[in-house]
């Protein structure tokens, strides 16, 4: 029987195809991650009527606004531009302003959101956007208030499905880095930590305005810390001389 110590996998010891592999995978998720940040800047930036993202955006987001709504707000904002005629903009304000009944979003309302709003603000299209496809939904973002409960928590399962994933995929391959193995563990569980409290922020943020400052920092901490996972694999794979600096799994 063999008495030597067991020797872990690095990125030395796999083929080019496998690099090849990882590096194209570690790329498209990069930029997927980007692309998602964007549609996240676009989605919420002005909800508070001033051009850029704002900590008050996302107060809005999800806690709400007492003196305005998010459909009144994006209307008037970052939706205008998305409208064929330019006096549907006070059509819907109107009907905000009357109380957001359904008769007169039947009549005047569902037509300009499924000609003009729908291509984007679908569940199965796009889940974190409001659904502007029903009455009960459009009804939500009509009335002052944030995102709802149930929302949420249909928001929450498909990203913790989705994200977790790419960060166990995105893992796997950062464990082949000839890094000290302490360092190695604690950076695979901090993008899934931040995942978490990220996900749990929103909830209280539902309640407590002030803990948007936590959405924040845990969908920083998680994009940091997922970006630098991508970057370390991609040097360590095809610029990392084959020296040996560090022992463990």
């Amino acid at each position: 029987m063999s008495t030597q110590p067991e020797r872990y996998r690095r990125f030395k010891d796999i083929s080019v195809s496998e690099r090849i592999l990882n590096t194209v995978f570690l790329l498209t998720i990069g930029l997927g991650y980007l692309a998602a940040l964007a549609n996240l800047y676009y989605t919420h930036q002005g909800l508070d009527g001033k051009a850029g993202f704002s900590f008050e955006d996302v107060v809005i987001s999800y806690h709400g606004s007492n003196n305005q709504t998010r459909l009144g707000t994006a209307i008037k904002g970052i939706m205008e531009p998305n409208l064929k005629y330019k006096s549907d903009k006070d059509v819907i304000l109107r009907w905000i302003q009357n109380g957001a009944d359904k008769p007169e979003y039947d009549e005047k309302i569902a037509p300009i959101l499924n000609r003009d709003c729908i291509l984007c603000h679908t569940p199965s299209i796009n889940p974190s956007l409001p659904d502007l496809t029903h009455y009960v939904t459009v009804s939500e973002v009509a009335h002052a208030g944030g995102v709802t409960i149930p929302t949420l928590v249909r928001v929450s399962h498909i990203h913790l499905f989705g994200i977790a994933f790419i960060l166990f995929f995105i893992g796997k391959i950062f464990l082949l880095c000839d890094i000290n193995v302490y360092v190695k563990r604690v950076a695979v569980v901090i993008p899934f930590a931040a995942m978490l409290m990220d996900v749990l922020s929103w909830f209280i943020t539902k309640e407590i305005s002030s803990f948007a400052y936590v959405v924040i920092f845990s969908g920083t901490l998680m994009g940091l810390s997922m970006g630098l996972q991508i970057l370390l694999s991609i040097y360590q794979m095809w610029f990392f001389s084959d020296k040996e600096s560090g022992e463990g799994n």
